[in-house]
């Protein structure tokens, strides 16, 4: 009895012993979740912050890359707005304004048409010649436009409305140029204009003046320079009603557009389009296109254009 009593105690503590072992790996199982929650509860917020500050960022980079966008779109269209895009949206009135008037006359200089000019008005003995390399004529309702307003040679064969202080007025066509002691806005007019808005014994008088656009002139003429030919030339528009802002030349690969001189001349520096087609644009943008102008030196050759009257 007393060994089955020994034998019975011994098992009941290997039981417990066992219940012990088999508990305590339980508890540490559990000890070891309870550490990783908060671990993996960090990992699922850190996710779930990111994915939030996504959430919030992905959206508002969306709209403003569009904004921005947006905004220099405007600013590109409209050349003269400020940086600032609260001010280029309130601005677009002005360069709309502008752009009416460069509308009008796109490709105009200095000189622009329904701009009226101030200066002085004085006299010299012209005859129709002069910087423009225009022939002297007859016409001598003419004048020579101050170096800043003539624009290396822009201003040449543009017809001005001049109107002196009492009210006279008398339309001149830019022959020539008058050289620096000439102030911007100054025009020195042949002394048989001059007359026609004061006496010459005044030599000076204040005038304003703006671009005309007669209706008595006849059509276009061509002329190509002393020395040209199909190895170089030069080409000069003779009469038009507007002035010219460019000539291009036709050429294998398409329109050619010549560079203008100082002496109102179109130069092509190769040869390339001499003799072919030649197509000349006002300011307003009208282009008239000529055909079958030989390479004929110094010989004016008319043709049958004319730009519109405005």
């Amino acid at each position: 009895m007393h060994r089955r009593w020994l034998f019975l105690a011994a098992a009941a503590v290997l039981v417990v012993v066992s219940l012990t072992l088999v508990l305590l790996p339980d508890h540490k199982d559990d000890g070891r979740h309870a550490e990783a929650t908060p671990v993996a509860g960090t990992r699922a917020k850190s996710p779930s912050a990111t994915g939030s500050t996504g959430a919030t960022r992905s959206p508002s980079p969306s709209p403003r890359p569009t904004r921005a966008s947006a905004k220099p779109s405007t600013t590109r269209t409209s050349p003269k707005t400020s940086p600032s895009a609260a001010t280029s949206s309130k601005k677009p009135s002005a360069p709309a304004t502008s752009q009416k008037v460069s509308g009008a006359a796109p490709l105009a200089g200095r000189i622009r048409p329904g701009v009226t000019y101030r200066g002085t008005a004085t006299f010299y003995d012209a005859d129709g010649g002069g910087a423009c390399l225009y022939d002297p004529s007859g016409d001598v309702m003419t004048g020579a436009m101050n170096s800043t307003d003539y624009e290396s040679s822009k201003a040449c064969g543009a017809y001005v409305l001049v109107r002196g202080a009492d009210g006279a007025s008398i339309t001149v066509r830019i022959t020539n140029e008058c050289p620096g002691e000439c102030a911007p806005g100054q025009i020195d007019l042949s002394a048989e204009a001059f007359a026609k808005l004061a006496a010459p014994s005044r030599g000076q008088i204040p005038i304003t003046w703006k671009l005309a656009s007669p209706s008595s002139v006849g059509t276009l003429s061509i002329r190509y320079k002393t020395g040209s030919s199909r190895y170089w030339c030069g080409i000069q528009v003779i009469g038009h009603r507007n002035p010219v802002a460019r000539l291009e030349v036709r050429t294998g690969g398409g329109w050619r557009q010549l560079a203008r001189t100082d002496y109102n001349y179109f130069i092509s520096e190769d040869g390339g389009g001499c003799g072919g087609a030649i197509r000349v644009t006002d300011i307003f943008g009208e282009r008239l296109t000529v055909d079958g102008i030989a390479v004929r030196p110094n010989v004016v050759q008319p043709t049958q254009v004319q730009f519109a009257q405005h």
